[in-house]
């Protein structure tokens, strides 16, 4: 099944903070991973919340994207369903 990849052409985004249709998850630990340190084979960007797992199962793979202030984590059919069910509740 072949994914769409949406790229966001407008930089002067930014986060917004707390509003109407967001839901807060927790509050995650974020860490800078080192390559060749802790078993990392390349240097990267470590978001550490158990709940983010309720969308994003171990395994799958999704996209990133900046924004001033922060970034998105874009969301495949598959997990915007488990998003939404989220929401819901």
């Amino acid at each position: 099944m072949v994914q769409k990849l949406y790229i966001l052409k407008n930089t002067n985004l930014s986060m917004s903070g707390p509003g109407e249709g967001k839901k807060l998850l927790g509050k995650a630990n974020v860490y800078l991973h080192e390559k060749g340190k802790s078993n990392a084979s390349v240097t990267h960007i470590d978001i550490e919340l158990k709940e983010l797992n309720k969308i994003l199962k171990p395994g799958e793979a999704s996209f990133v994207g900046a924004k001033k202030g922060g970034v998105f984590i874009g969301l495949k059919k598959e997990m915007i369903k488990r998003a939404e069910n989220i929401l819901k509740k």
